[in-house]
């Protein structure tokens, strides 16, 4: 069975349900492990609306700590979901050094100061440059990965969100060296089927970028981004078979930002 390896809590302002109401939502889909991956607090101000505050954060470990002593029958793994953008090294090396997370999701969220998935903002796609979007996201998806501060690169192709998206062979161009990069820091990428609950309704990354990322080797994991419990492993075996059709045999698990290859099993999935 599949591990869940990216979902968030109340305390990041826009999800619902209690840790617990995720560990048996996982449960019932027969998950056995899974890994809270709230967005990390940030003392700068940046994008205070959709994260905790950094004095909110203890009771976040904590609130994972709790369940992890409750549960017995299943992995419960400590993570964070931390954005890059222009300036968080100074705050994010030092904080996630001395945090003992199992695994760091890296996303982008912002190009400058437009929140370019948040629905509040989609109007601004309707001006924008597509092409120019994209490019500027994965220059910052690159400008990520050169940090070393993160294990998972999440959600590779965010801005197709609302489903403006370049052509095929430009978006491979676009998206070239960045993919070599993720490859040449032994990253991984996650399968997280969230976008198949947005307008592009498609897994993130797509089929081409996955079969890109599959030509260097990259390494795979799941995540569902759940933001209330129901969501929990949502559409898994799609992404297995996904994973399958691009030729994956195998995904990896994380234990105190260490992480290891095991199997994919496919006889469940058509």
């Amino acid at each position: 069975m599949l591990a869940d390896y990216h979902m968030h809590t109340s305390l990041c302002g826009h999800a619902e349900g209690s840790p617990e109401d995720y560990v048996n939502a996982a449960k019932q889909c027969g998950i056995k492990e899974i890994c809270f991956t709230d967005h990390a607090p940030n003392p700068d101000g940046y994008d205070p609306d959709n994260r905790m505050t950094l004095a909110q954060f203890p009771e976040y470990s904590d609130l994972v700590s709790s369940i992890q002593k409750q549960t017995s029958d299943m992995t419960i793994l400590y993570g964070i979901e931390a954005d890059y953008y222009h300036g968080c090294e100074a705050f994010l090396a030092p904080w996630l050094k001395k945090n003992d997370f199992d695994l760091v999701i890296g996303s982008v969220h912002y190009i400058a100061e437009w929140g370019f998935d948040n629905p509040a903002e989609k109007e601004t796609w309707k001006s924008a440059d597509v092409s120019h979007v994209w490019r500027d996201y994965f220059t910052l998806l690159t400008k990520l990965v050169d940090t070393g501060l993160y294990d998972i690169v999440g959600h590779l192709d965010l801005p197709k969100k609302f489903r403006y998206c370049p052509p095929d062979a430009e978006l491979a161009e676009i998206a070239t060296p960045a993919l070599d990069k993720i490859a040449e820091a032994d990253m991984t990428i996650e399968l997280n089927t969230g976008g198949l609950r947005k307008a592009v309704n498609e897994i993130y990354p797509s089929p081409l970028l996955l079969k890109m990322a599959r030509e260097r080797n990259i390494s795979i994991c799941f995540g569902s981004d759940a933001h209330i419990p129901s969501q929990v492993g949502h559409e898994f075996n799609m992404a297995l078979k996904l994973a399958k059709d691009t030729g994956y045999s195998e995904c990896v698990r994380y234990l105190k930002r260490e992480k290891r290859s095991i199997p994919l099993h496919f006889d469940h999935i058509a």
